[in-house]
């Protein structure tokens, strides 16, 4: 099995919904064994166009898939939350992007692993920090390291991990 970090974000429409049909479709999955999922943060946006504020959250899975193989799975998430791609780093319902799968590192026309920017970006480094912070990035180091290195203003916790249980899923 291979150790996934998975981010998780959306700014447009039911913010909160859209993570946690995300979180039910990742565990809802045969080929995913979600091990974590991190509480909600509310987030600046970075890059792109103006915009409004993200929700964002990490979760953790172990995989036997190909790098391919959960592209694919992810996007297909995507697409059933209404995402799509006109503008690049535009407002999106749902963004879900693999940030490391353990220590892969690969650059294809599809895909770049590690995340080429996961290590300088406090949105996705804080939440990952507080679900996995051993976690090794590769050609960066431990995400605890890395996350007390960036800049965390205009990131507020606004929601516990509970909100991802589906009993709790009607807050």
């Amino acid at each position: 099995m291979t150790r996934v970090a998975i981010a998780l974000g959306s700014n447009l429409g039911d913010r909160l919904g859209h993570l946690q049909e995300a979180v039910k479709q990742l565990r809802n999955n045969p080929l995913l064994e979600v091990v974590a999922v991190s509480a909600v943060y509310e987030t600046e946006p970075v890059g792109g166009p103006d915009q409004d504020e993200f929700f964002n959250a990490v979760a953790i899975v172990n995989t036997q898939v190909s790098p391919e193989e959960l592209l694919d799975a992810m996007q297909e998430i995507e697409n059933a939350q209404g995402r799509t791609r006109e503008i690049h780093w535009g407002p999106r319902t749902l963004d879900v992007d693999i940030l490391a799968m353990g220590s892969l590192v690969m650059n294809s026309e599809r895909l770049e692993l590690p995340h080429p920017r996961a290590h300088e970006r406090g949105f996705v480094l804080i939440p990952w920090a507080q679900v996995d912070p051993s976690f090794e990035l590769p050609l960066h180091g431990r995400v605890a390291d890395l996350a007390v290195r960036v800049r965390d203003s205009g990131i507020e916790r606004i929601f516990e991990a509970d909100v991802f249980d589906e009993r709790n899923q009607d807050r």
